[in-house]
């Protein structure tokens, strides 16, 4: 684990002298600056900052930190958020019968190219049991019918609730959650879709692809919304394929694109390094 820090994420309507106040803020409270980045997006005039702050220079509590910064923050219309990076985030998968998106992720948790911690992989079936079990993860099989989903749902609550859960990711997980259930946990449902939207939504896009004779195929990780498939974009990657690539091919192709994809979307909210910003993602490109 990387040495402990403090990340803040904030953004306001712009204005001259941001840059200067924010970091003066924390040089007056004795901070050690690791690592700043700033955007504005000039067409909407709204201002975007990360800072990366040694925790060894905290020299208050956490509590008194974020009320005198939201005292600074209120006059300026600023949204924020901090997180101290002294203790791990805790990750839960949800999967249904595709492994390679689930393997992935554990493998660089694991090797620790990403960070946190996975308390328990949750799926609709059976079939990927021997991969939790291989990795000393607690899976919990929750069958779902129609007629059953409100309580699969709850029982997925619940879990995540006693597992103190802080982002969960849809490692191709094929059941669409609940509009209630996504807006409670907004901000912190990351999905991979199997294409590169807007293009191909829904079931089958490799299918599509094949049929429109597509030169490029891709893969999209996004926040979860209740429109499906079309959350703020995180992350996306192509690869070139031709007319003589089967869908059997594209499907095998498609499946590298969206390890990557999904593994670079969760290393980058995990280290605090995206802001929603309407119906875009605000990426920073340096993490922790």
């Amino acid at each position: 684990m990387s040495l402990p820090s403090i990340i803040f994420l904030l953004d306001c309507p712009d204005q001259k002298g941001l840059v200067a106040r924010a970091t003066s803020f924390f040089y007056q409270r004795g901070f050690n600056i690791l690592h700043c980045q700033q955007y504005t997006d000039t067409r909407k005039n709204h201002f975007f900052m990360r800072m990366k702050l040694d925790m060894e220079d905290l020299a208050t509590s956490r509590n008194t930190l974020e009320k005198e910064f939201e005292d600074f923050a209120r006059p300026l219309q600023m949204r924020w958020c901090v997180q101290y990076f002294d203790v791990l985030q805790r990750m839960a998968i949800l999967v249904t019968k595709a492994s390679h998106c689930l393997f992935d992720l554990l493998i660089r948790c694991k090797e620790g190219e990403i960070q946190c911690e996975i308390p328990l992989i949750i799926s609709n079936h059976q079939d990927l049991r021997y991969i939790a079990e291989d990795f000393q993860i607690p899976y919990h099989y929750l069958p779902v019918t129609k007629e059953t989903r409100i309580n699969q749902e709850s029982q997925i609550r619940r879990l995540l609730g006693q597992h103190g859960v802080d982002l969960v990711v849809l490692a191709r997980y094929m059941q669409v959650l609940s509009n209630d259930f996504v807006e409670d946990y907004s901000g912190r449902i990351i999905n991979i879709h199997h294409a590169f939207l807007p293009a191909f939504q829904g079931a089958n896009p490799y299918a599509q692809a094949f049929e429109r004779g597509v030169k490029m195929i891709g893969a999209t990780a996004h926040y979860a919304t209740i429109d499906l498939d079309e959350g703020p974009i995180i992350e996306q990657d192509v690869e070139r394929v031709s007319h003589e690539d089967s869908i059997e091919e594209l499907v095998r192709i498609g499946k590298d694109v969206e390890r990557v994809v999904l593994s670079r979307a969760v290393k980058a909210h995990l280290e605090r390094r995206t802001i929603l910003s309407g119906h875009r993602v605000v990426v920073f490109s340096t993490g922790i």
